[in-house]
């Protein structure tokens, strides 16, 4: 288990996937500083909208501990970051720095194992590659795409679908995707 800062957000990254940010407030701005200074990342995690802020139960459970991959200073003169995820954490143990930056406990997961036949994503595999080719600021965000794999398909599908965070969570905590596959299956044909 490793203590790691927190950046809750209503969107989310997975394992293999890339995220554009905009850093703004001083703790996060520390947070990416710090990260980019030792060489290390932070965790991104989804934000529970029933939750209590002040009991830290705003924070869903499971998040993905990410690397800064690229940054730049944006026209408004704000830090703009690219994030790459690596690997799904627990979180537990929450608590808050001085400058309100929230650090916990993190511990890795073990990643999903994908047990189906191939063509278990079809169509899925296809038409993610069509959004790719129909929207370039997705497209952009990743020099390599792995369509050929199930899980970064499966992940992928998971941050672009309007998929509410309590379900993901659900999906995240499953020992294999055979249930993600379905859920996503019905929704992309």
């Amino acid at each position: 288990m490793v203590t790691l800062p927190l950046f809750p957000l209503s969107a989310h990254v997975l394992p293999g996937g890339r995220m554009s940010l905009r850093i703004f407030e001083p703790r996060y701005t520390r947070m990416v500083k710090e990260a980019c200074a030792s060489d290390s990342g932070f965790v991104i995690c989804m934000l529970n909208a029933k939750g209590d802020k002040t009991t830290n139960e705003d924070i869903h459970p499971i998040g993905t501990y990410v690397n800064v991959v690229d940054f730049n200073l944006l026209e408004d003169g704000l830090l703009g970051i690219t994030v790459e995820g690596i690997k799904c954490v627990s979180i537990a143990n929450i608590r808050s720095e001085k400058d309100n930056l929230r650090i916990a406990d993190c511990e890795v997961i073990t990643p999903w194992e994908f047990n189906l036949q191939k063509d278990a994503l079809h169509p899925m595999d296809i038409k993610l590659k069509e959004i790719f080719d129909k929207y370039p600021e997705v497209n952009s965000l990743y020099q390599e795409t792995k369509f050929d794999d199930p899980i970064w398909v499966i992940n992928r599908w998971l941050e672009l679908l309007p998929v509410d965070a309590a379900q993901k969570q659900q999906f995240l905590a499953d020992n294999d995707c055979s249930e993600v596959v379905q859920y996503l299956t019905k929704l992309v044909e």
